[in-house]
């Protein structure tokens, strides 16, 4: 998964929050005290969609939303990070180890309640 810069997660942040789409002149707007130009963000949206994280509409002016929640994106980059491991093992056991206990329990009511997906893994 392509990385986000400090602009596009700025845009991003601001899709992510939205209740639907949202127009770039809406974008530069929330994008103020950055004192970005209409053709920046435009720039960034065109960007954006090229790395498959925005989708636009045929309305006219154009309305931008991200193509997945902000979640989905956490957990791919977490997949991402993971693949990238020589030792697999090892990362996890320092991720699980940095965890809170309400983090510990959330994580273990959802490895209990999530399929086994692995091959030898018998049928249920």
């Amino acid at each position: 998964m392509a990385s986000l810069g400090e602009l596009e997660r700025a845009v991003m942040e601001r899709l992510w929050a939205a209740d639907g789409p949202v127009a770039a002149t809406a974008l530069r707007d929330g994008l103020a005290d950055r004192g970005v130009a209409l053709t920046t963000v435009h720039t960034v949206l065109s960007r954006l969609e090229q790395k498959g994280f925005v989708v636009h509409d045929d309305a006219r002016p154009r309305r931008f939303s991200a193509r997945s929640s902000r979640a989905d994106h956490a957990a791919e980059l977490m997949r991402e990070v993971l693949g990238q491991a020589g030792d697999r093992q090892a990362v996890l056991a320092r991720f699980v180890g940095s965890v809170d206990a309400d983090e510990a329990r959330m994580l273990r009511e959802l490895l209990a309640g999530a399929p086994d997906t692995s091959a030898d893994a018998p049928a249920r």
